[in-house]
């Protein structure tokens, strides 16, 4: 049996529907007080092989609260990506969380990105705590946008994360170690060289 990882997430923010931009579908929300929360539930089987795969690639199934579509709507799988490249130049990751639920019989399809990119200043928190979320009609991503927000993790989310993240299959305080590392070196890669002056 492999060595492998899992944990959950819990993501929420302003949401509306009719809107199509991440940003101004957050705005709508915030003025409307409508808010959608995503509980996401991350598991990583293999993490040699996760680690080796340049998509990184895990398995991700969860929950929805949206109240204008309903509240604990069940998502039993999607799609989630951590560091995965972002563009031609190499020089950004995406951390992609995509869910699937249906409302009514309606299928539905919630896909978000953390864009993980150093640009001026002190964005690393910013980006790997923001999720820019557009809501298809569908069963993927192809479908008509029909809703757009952006959901973030706070402090006591973070720490609710922390507090999730077990081993599974044969792992053991090795393989944490392991994803831990995986996860800090990606990010020192990005962010360490503007910081002394440069780029990779």
């Amino acid at each position: 049996m492999s060595a492998g990882i899992a944990f959950e997430e819990t993501m929420r923010g302003g949401f509306a529907l009719g809107e199509t931009d991440p940003a101004e579908g957050a705005a709508a929300g915030r003025r409307a007080g409508s808010r959608l929360t995503m509980h996401a539930a991350v598991a990583i089987d293999d993490l040699a092989a996760f680690v080796a795969d340049p998509d990184h690639p895990g398995r991700l199934a969860g929950r929805i609260d949206f109240p204008p579509l309903g509240i604990d709507l069940a998502a039993p799988a999607g799609v989630f990506r951590l560091f995965s490249p972002a563009g031609a130049d190499g020089m950004g990751r995406r951390m992609v969380y995509e869910l699937g639920f249906s409302v009514d019989g309606t299928p539905h399809y919630l896909a978000g990105e953390k864009r993980v990119r150093d640009d001026t200043g002190p964005d690393l928190w910013r980006d790997t705590t923001t999720l820019y979320t557009r809501l298809h009609r569908g069963e993927d991503a192809a479908g008509e946008v029909v809703g757009a927000g952006i959901l973030a993790l706070g402090v006591p989310q973070l720490m609710a994360l922390l507090g999730t993240l077990r081993t599974t299959g044969d792992g053991d305080a090795r393989t944490l170690a392991a994803f831990g590392g995986f996860f800090f070196g990606e990010l020192w890669d990005l962010y360490a060289p503007l910081a002394q002056g440069g780029r990779p």
